[in-house]
C-alpha cells in the first residue's frame, strides 16, 4: 500500500514539471468532447433501442405495457444507465490516447529526471504499446457490452465500472511504464508478479474518473502514477538481484 502512495505523490510532483500537465489534460478534453458529440446524435435511438430491447422480454413486456408507473421508472432508469454508462466511454477512450500517445512522451520526460539510474533495456516498442492499448480496449468494451442488462439495478454500473476501469489501467499502463527500461523477460513477469498491487492502484485511478473536472485529468494521472509505480517496482527488483546500470544485457557478450 506504501508503494501506491508513494506513486500517487510522486505523480503529483510530475505535475509541476515542464511539458507534463499539458499531456495529462488534452486526452481527457479530445475524449469528452468525442462522446458529447456522439451523445448529441445518438441519444434519442440509443435509448429507444434499449426499451425496445427490454421490451423483447416477454415479462418485461407485459410489465410495462400495464403499468406506466413502470414503463416510466423503467425509462428512468434506462436514460440513468446510459450517461453511467458515457463515462467509463470518455475514460476508456482518453486511456487509449493516453497509452499510445501521451504516456511515451510522460515517460521519457520522467524516467529522465527520476529513473535516470535505470538501464534502458527497451523490452517494448510503440507498436506493442498501440497493440496492448487495442487489445486492452477491446476487452474493456466487451466486458461493459456484457454487463450491460446488469446496469439496470441501482448502484451495480458504478461498481462495474470501477472494476473494468481498474482493469483496464494495469493493463494498458503496465506494459507502457516499462517499455523503455524492462527487458522482454521482466516486461512479462513483473506485471503478472505485480498484478494484485497494480489492481489496486488502478482502482484508485478508476475512482478519480467520478470527481468532475478532476476526471479530465484522470486517465493521464494515471498513466502517471504507473511509470513511478512500475519503474520503482523494476529499481527495486533490480537492486534485490544485484543488477546495477552498468550490467550488461542478459547474455550479451562481455
Amino acid at each position: 500500500m506504501s508503494e501506491i502512495l508513494i506513486a500517487f505523490g510522486r505523480a503529483l510532483r510530475s505535475l509541476t514539471r515542464r511539458g507534463v500537465l499539458v499531456h495529462l489534460l488534452w486526452p481527457g478534453l479530445v475524449a469528452l468532447l468525442l462522446w458529447i458529440g456522439a451523445a448529441v446524435f445518438l441519444w434519442t435511438p440509443a435509448v429507444e433501442g434499449v426499451m425496445a430491447w427490454i421490451d423483447s422480454w416477454a415479462f418485461a413486456r407485459d410489465w410495462l405495457t400495464g403499468s406506466e408507473i413502470g414503463a416510466a421508472t423503467v425509462l428512468t432508469l434506462v436514460k440513468i444507465a446510459l450517461v453511467l454508462a458515457l463515462l467509463p466511454l470518455v475514460y476508456v477512450t482518453a486511456a487509449l490516447l493516453v497509452a499510445v500517445f501521451a504516456l511515451p512522451m510522460i515517460l521519457e520526460r520522467v524516467a529522465t529526471r527520476d529513473y535516470a539510474d535505470l538501464e534502458r533495456r527497451k523490452g517494448g516498442s510503440n507498436l506493442g504499446s498501440a497493440w496492448n492499448a487495442l487489445v486492452a480496449g477491446l476487452l474493456f468494451l466487451l466486458g461493459l457490452l456484457v454487463s450491460l442488462p446488469f446496469w439496470l439495478i441501482p448502484g451495480v454500473g458504478i461498481v462495474v465500472s470501477l472494476v473494468l476501469t481498474a482493469w483496464l489501467n494495469q493493463r494498458a499502463f503496465g506494459y507502457d511504464a516499462l517499455m523503455l527500461h524492462a527487458d522482454r523477460e521482466e516486461l512479462a513477469r513483473l506485471p503478472r508478479v505485480l498484478r494484485p498491487p497494480m489492481l489496486l492502484l488502478g482502482g484508485g485511478c478508476a475512482l478519480l474518473a467520478y470527481v468532475p473536472l478532476v476526471n479530465l485529468l484522470a486517465p493521464a494521472f494515471c498513466g502517471l502514477a504507473f511509470v513511478h509505480f512500475m519503474l520503482e517496482s523494476l529499481r527495486r527488483e533490480r537492486i534485490a538481484r544485484g543488477v546495477t546500470v552498468l550490467d550488461a544485457l542478459p547474455g550479451a557478450p562481455s
